[in-house]
């Protein structure tokens, strides 16, 4: 029934017909006007319930929706934090890997450059080594060239020739 017609119990109960010739039983229609206006009344309480767990269950919606985006919106950055994080760890990975290779770069060049300095002080050493023994060849030849001055001047002194020279060798050669 429209808002037009609103009717309530106390208009059911106190509305008065006018008396007719030969009407209806005046009891039993007051009866069922009684009858009447208890369910109308029994009728707007249930749906006044019901408009009340009906705002209810809305509110309820609302809420569960607004929960809904918040976890919506929760989960995504906490996926976006996560890519964040990712990323992040990722580019360390590489920095790290990156300072790894340059550290080793620069090894092999300082251990190159060490390399090639050895050898060149082994080269050295090695030249070295031959002049000390070119000298000492050297010093030896001298010593056994004075030592034959000194042999050859002690014989003439005495007069007496050396075995070597009559047998017509030479000092042993080298």
């Amino acid at each position: 029934m429209g808002d037009a017609m609103k009717i309530t119990p106390l208009d059911i109960q106190q509305m008065v017909f006018r008396v007719k010739f030969r009407g209806y039983d005046r009891d039993e229609v007051n009866r069922f006007l009684e009858e009447v206006a208890q369910t109308v009344e029994s009728l707007n309480r249930d749906n006044a319930a019901l408009r009340e767990r009906a705002a209810f269950l809305e509110q309820q919606v609302a809420e569960l929706k607004r929960t809904e985006t918040t976890l919506s919106n929760t989960l995504v950055s906490a996926q976006s934090l996560a890519d964040d994080v990712k990323r992040s760890a990722q580019r360390d990975a590489e920095l790290i890997v990156k300072e790894a290779e340059l550290k080793a770069g620069e090894l092999f060049r300082q251990a190159r450059v060490e390399l090639a300095g050895t050898q060149r002080d082994l080269s050295m050493l090695l030249k070295q080594r031959l002049l000390m023994v070119e000298r000492m060849r050297a010093t030896l030849h001298t010593f056994e060239r004075m030592l034959d001055v000194e042999v050859s001047e002690a014989y003439q002194d005495s007069g007496v020739v050396p075995e070597e020279k009559m047998q017509g060798e030479s000092s042993p050669a080298r």
